[in-house]
């Protein structure tokens, strides 16, 4: 007979306190209390990861000052993992554990603090109890000085904006929080409020991004068939300079320059990048890899399948703004032309099928080094690609009645909806099929798990396109690597796979001093008047000591490709045109 531990049988109060009387010194102060214990000791912790962003990134490293009290009296805190507290609570009915946060990391996925505003990433504020990870808490917060707004998708207490609710962690850690003086304007789609909250300034016109916005709202809403929300929140971070976004379950965090919406170009990428991570509510947050979710906060999760997770999210970032009408045609294909380019002009593209582009995510996607362009390749990016390819061959396959739409929206219903799980990497695959109307074992040999060249006029072919590289008559040397310049100095960043500096033993970190004796202080001096074969003489400062190495020019075999249309498409091609671009 089990025994059922006493801490389950009556359900422990959670209650957060958060408050922040150092915030010009970048700290916020947590008071955690539970209540209801009945058991010899509690362990509290911190989860080492934020999902959405695939690498442990220990946030118990910023813990500090941590205390216990009861009764007014202190108790026994003792560390006992990097990111575990045992307290002992033997005999005592309710703990407060008092902590500070430092927080000066503005990041999406970090929390930052200072005197004009806090944001809260709470994988990286709040210590949960052990065992209670299903357990409700409420959150109240004290603002600093003249702060006097929140944006968070969680829910109000009793209608006090700065108190708050999560009926489980899983929902509090995947609600961050803006607290300041932030600009707050909002749209509604399908009876769905969507709050913007705008830190930092900038020169964005509301009007005009509350209605863009909405058109993307609706034309993701009409993917899946439903919003499962009531409302959503972005919360949006204007720097100088800051880019970025990370998905929630019912608000995301996007870094935006705040003078780039005075562009169209800069425009366009705000939307892109909204309408990237708004998917995420669908396809990751709850049409998921099996993986992710229930998570581990304690360890990596690993899953081969962020190529649709992730890679999809990113192509439907720009099917979803042509099929808004925010951008045309063009616009589209040429934004797909950026991802094939990346694809075939990364060398680690032949080296590292996509499946495991996926797996290694917590050790190589977020960690990449000077070699990783060689050894890697975005699931990003190639996982685009492939999305598209497989949205053309269920669209001809199925005489333009199907596309990818409806496979993710089958995928929604049967596993989120229907099973109330995630997805295999099979049942994935099988949902493809359903829609395609055959198998893609070859498909999945070659461009998922293998590394075969894709065939991108096979697939652009069903639409009477075909992608031609601009440069591929063309005879211009290179030396097979990437530079960068500071003041006069030219330094190499990355010594690319199988180029002549490769083959000839430039190192990344070396200053190019000289080619043949004479002084270079400009990149385009390094290859003026060279032809492919040539034996150039290459001067180094590396380490403080000068090295003259001996280079042999090769073909440069980067790609610069466009997608255009066939001069006579046919009557098939031009109604899978249609269905795929909405024309």
């Amino acid at each position: 007979m089990s025994t059922i531990p006493v801490s389950a049988a009556v359900p422990a109060k959670i209650s957060y306190k958060v408050s922040f009387p150092d915030a010009q010194a970048h700290y916020a102060d947590i008071e955690m209390t539970v209540s209801g214990l009945q058991q010899p000791s509690l362990e509290v912790k911190m989860p080492v990861w934020a999902p959405g962003s695939y690498l442990v990134r220990e946030f118990a490293k910023n813990i500090e000052s941590l205390s216990a009290t009861a009764n007014n009296k202190a108790v026994t805190a003792t560390k006992i993992s990097k990111n575990t507290w045992k307290i002992a609570t033997a005999g005592i009915g309710s703990v407060t554990v008092k902590y500070k946060v430092y927080a000066f990391e503005l990041s999406v996925r970090t929390s930052f603090v200072d005197a004009s505003h806090a944001f809260l990433s709470t994988t990286g504020i709040f210590l949960y109890p052990k065992g209670m990870i299903n357990q409700p808490s409420t959150i109240k917060i004290i603002p600093y000085k003249d702060w006097d707004k929140v944006s968070t998708s969680l829910e109000k207490v009793g209608g006090d904006a700065f108190t708050l609710t999560a009926p489980n962690y899983d929902i509090l850690f995947d609600s961050p929080i803006e607290i300041g003086t932030q600009d707050i304007f909002g749209f509604e789609v399908n009876g769905v409020k969507y709050d913007v909250a705008m830190y930092g300034g900038g020169n964005y016109d509301k009007a005009r991004l509350s209605a863009d916005m909405a058109k993307i709202v609706e034309a993701e809403t009409g993917v899946f068939g439903e919003n499962p929300n009531k409302h959503y929140t972005f919360i949006v971070h204007n720097r100088q300079r800051n880019g970025g976004g990370l998905e929630h379950l019912s608000s995301t965090v996007l870094g935006a320059s705040r003078d780039q919406y005075g562009s169209e170009r800069g425009y366009q990428g705000f939307l892109s990048l909204v309408a990237h991570e708004h998917f995420h509510l669908w396809n990751v947050k709850r049409l998921r890899p099996i993986a992710l979710g229930p998570f581990d906060y304690d360890n990596e999760n690993y899953t081969t399948n962020l190529w649709i997770a992730e890679g999809f999210t990113a192509y439907y970032q720009n099917l979803m703004l042509r099929h808004a009408g925010i951008v045309p045609e063009d616009g589209f294909l040429s934004a797909m032309v950026g991802d094939i380019n990346t694809v075939e002009n990364t060398p680690g593209t032949k080296v590292q099928p996509l499946a495991e582009s996926s797996f290694d995510a917590w050790i190589k996607g977020y960690r990449p080094n000077e070699n990783s362009v060689n050894t890697g390749i975005s699931y990003y990016d190639k996982g685009a690609v492939i999305g598209m390819l497989l949205d053309l061959e269920i669209i001809n396959s199925s005489a333009a009645k199907s596309s990818l739409d409806d496979v993710m929206k089958y995928m929604y219903n049967t596993y989120y909806k229907g099973k109330g799980r995630g997805y295999t990497d099979a049942e994935f695959k099988a949902g493809f099929e359903k829609f395609a109307g055959k198998k893609l074992d070859a498909f999945y040999a070659d461009y998922i798990n293998g590394l075969a060249a894709i065939d991108y006029n096979k697939y652009l072919g069903y639409a009477g396109y075909k992608l031609t590289d601009e440069l591929a008559g063309t005879n211009e040397p290179t030396l097979g690597v990437n530079l960068g310049k500071a003041g006069s100095k030219i330094t190499v960043m990355a010594v690319l796979r199988d180029g002549p500096a490769w083959k000839d033993g430039i190192n990344v970190g070396d200053e190019i001093v000289a080619v043949d004796g004479t002084p270079v202080t400009d990149q385009a001096e390094i290859m003026k008047n060279k032809k492919i074969g040539d034996k150039i003489n290459i001067t180094v400062n590396r380490d403080g000591k000068a090295y003259i190495l001996p280079v042999t020019l090769l073909r440069n075999p980067r790609q610069k490709n466009k997608i255009e249309s066939l001069s006579a498409p046919t009557e098939k091609q031009l109604a899978v045109r249609k269905k795929w671009l909405k024309l």
